[in-house]
């Protein structure tokens, strides 16, 4: 049965044609996703499906009804903070209930139900304004649902969200969807697309894709290189001069301890590539074959499309390379107390000049914090501070000179311009005067908002905010940088951007300390460090991270998916268990084969038919999850 369907759908804000006659159809319980670069799009097309706004022209209907007509059988979470701060998680429940005019006997009900599914029972008394990131979505989402609709729309739901919420969140869906529930989201994460039953990716406002993941991964006719170096920029520079669309390499980039190629015959490029960095005296670790991304194909297709960013060098002056190796943010027996609560807790690290260091946790594992106390920002309880070359007084003038910030929330003035934001950051970070005016245009050309300078920030899409706030960040060329969260809702396509000039500030010599959510993205990292409960409990490289993983990955394709997650979760710890579209994925401390067997004969005693049964390659996400959850569980076990 069709649950959405959606022909020739179009709509015009004055001369800007957002939509310009899209069609797809969505059956009764699939997850389908949308995906496509910032203002391609998606969130008009949700509007008009929510019945928020009339299309300019075209059908968009929901079981058969106009959207409009059909608003009592849809639940719609927007980008935007959609819950009452004041009011309790319980409260707000009520509040969503009476608005969709449920009977306060099913409020109550279903209340029950969705916050027990999305474990929010015990804080049913606490402000909304209070909760994580991920508790607020989860909260959100049962306040979507309480009015039990067949459609549910999520718009970039997971944005900010930890990774642990993040699959807590997905496997929900999942299990919604098994029940009939229709899902359509749209996600900046190409990684959870991969959860969707099917994908369309909009672009300038028209359908140019549509398929299952495994259809359009096959679509793009490359495998995935991955060549360990320890010569990455010299590689990379090597390496993409041999590479372009027509040729047998397509794409190269550089990660924090690797470099990816996307080539049309792997094993010639596997000869090409050892043939040519030998002869440049480049040593090689391993060269490794593997299925192309889903944001391989989204950067491929819009790339067709001639939407590959600007790359403008950024004018800076200053050269911090003589700097590279010594150290520029140091910390040693770091510790921060609120009342009782421990915040962090004996934290010790040391990032060089020329790193690109990525601090990595759940929501409330203490990182936003960390990062405050090493940038002056906040007083350490316990513990010494090294700050681009002093110790202690992190406060000094001339420190604060020598650091760039970007914070996780939205640091530039709504209502002030663009230009106006850019120029007021260059005063404060004290670039001179003749300098600001070249730095805030390139600022302009790195956003993609050339000669919309005058426009009020407030009024720019999340993404588009990110990058100017970046830019703000940087135009002082600092030694020493803080991004905290700084690609939070950001496209792949642009995210690939921001990366480059991160890369090209840590080759200048920059340290860079970077938080982020999204662990594919910090595969960007020179190395890593993971926090639980206040503390690092795992630091390396991601390649090193992962190789000290004990369990295997295991991936079942099975006639019953949502059957055997339900199944398998009553008998192992949940995190170990996730569905990913109609893959089973269990991660195991057994040895492969034992596993294998292990998990195929419990499910098949509950009547599910294993059809194939493979290791797969844990992901980076995978062993963050471990290694946090085993924290966790050992903290509570000392604890208790």
């Amino acid at each position: 049965m069709t649950a959405i369907r959606v022909r020739n759908l179009q709509k015009r804000y004055g001369p800007l044609e957002a939509l310009r006659g899209i069609s797809f159809e969505v059956g009764d319980g699939e997850i389908f996703g949308l995906i496509g670069p910032d203002g391609a799009g998606k969130t008009s097309t949700f509007q008009i499906l929510a019945g928020v706004i009339e299309a300019t022209d075209g059908v968009a209907e929901i079981f058969g009804r106009p959207a409009r007509e059909a608003r009592s059988h849809t639940g719609y979470l927007t980008q935007a903070f959609s819950l009452y701060p004041d009011l309790s998680v319980g409260e707000n429940v009520r509040y969503a209930g009476d608005l969709r005019r449920v009977p306060p006997n099913d409020i109550a009900a279903r209340g029950r139900r969705y916050l027990h599914m999305f474990d929010l029972e015990r804080f049913r008394d606490r402000l909304a304004g209070r909760l994580s990131g991920g508790m607020k979505q989860k909260l959100a989402l049962t306040c979507a649902l309480v009015a039990e609709p067949r459609v549910l729309l999520l718009d970039e739901p997971t944005t900010g969200v930890d990774p642990v919420s993040r699959r807590e969140f997905w496997d929900a869906l999942t299990h919604l969807a098994a029940e009939g529930l229709t899902i359509l989201v749209a996600t900046p994460y190409l990684d959870e697309a991969e959860r969707c039953g099917r994908v369309a990716l909009i672009h300038a406002g028209e359908l140019r894709q549509i398929g299952t993941p495994s259809e359009l991964r096959r679509g793009l006719g490359t495998k995935r290189l991955e060549v360990q170096t320890e010569r990455l920029r010299d590689a990379e520079h090597l390496l993409s001069g041999i590479a372009g669309p027509e040729k047998d390499i397509v794409d190269v980039q550089r990660f924090g301890d690797h470099l990816d190629l996307l080539a049309r015959r792997p094993d010639e490029a596997r000869s090409t590539v050892s043939r040519e960095m030998r002869a440049a005296g480049l040593p090689v670790s391993d060269i490794r074959v593997d299925e192309p991304s889903l944001e391989n194909v989204f950067v491929a297709s819009l790339r067709a499309l001639g939407e590959e960013p600007t790359q403008t060098p950024f004018p800076g002056r200053q050269d911090h390379a003589h700097l590279r190796g010594q150290i520029a943010i140091g910390a040693e027996g770091l510790s921060k107390q609120f009342g009782s609560f421990r915040a962090v807790n004996d934290v010790s690290l040391q990032i060089r000049y020329g790193e690109i260091y990525g601090l990595l946790g759940a929501n409330g594992a203490g990182k936003t914090t960390t990062i405050k106390m090493l940038c002056g920002l906040l007083d350490a309880t316990h513990g010494e501070i090294r700050l681009a070359g002093e110790r202690g007084n992190v406060r000094a003038e001339g420190v604060r000179q020598r650091i760039g910030y970007m914070s996780q929330k939205f640091s530039l003035y709504d209502d002030l311009t663009i230009r106006q934001n850019l120029h007021f950051f260059a005063g404060v970070y004290g670039v001179a005067e003749r300098e600001r005016e070249e730095k805030a245009r390139w600022v302009l050309t790195f956003s993609g908002l050339e000669g919309k300078q005058d426009q009020v920030t407030g009024s720019l899409p999340g993404g588009w905010k990110q990058r100017v706030a970046f830019g703000a960040a940087i135009m002082h060329e600092p030694s020493v940088l803080f991004l905290d969260e700084p690609t939070s809702g950001v496209d792949p396509l642009a995210r690939r951007a921001f990366w480059r000039m991160i890369n090209q500030l840590a080759d200048a010599g920059t340290a860079i300390l970077v938080t982020t959510h999204y662990l594919e993205e910090s595969e960007q990292c020179n190395r890593l460090g993971f926090m639980a409960a206040g503390e690092l409990v795992a630091e390396g490289s991601p390649s090193a991270i992962k190789s000290r993983q004990t369990g295997h990955l295991l991936e079942f394709v099975v006639d019953q998916p949502q059957q055997a997650v339900d199944v398998l979760k009553t008998e192992r710890e949940r995190w170990r268990v996730s569905l990913f579209g109609t893959r089973l994925h269990v991660i195991t401390d057994e040895d492969i084969e034992g596993g294998k067997r292990a998990t195929a004969g419990r499910l098949e005693a509950h009547g599910i038919r294993v059809i194939e049964a493979r290791e797969a390659r844990l992901s980076l996400e995978d062993v963050f999850i471990s290694v946090v959850e085993k924290a966790r569980e050992g903290a509570a076990t000392s604890g208790g």
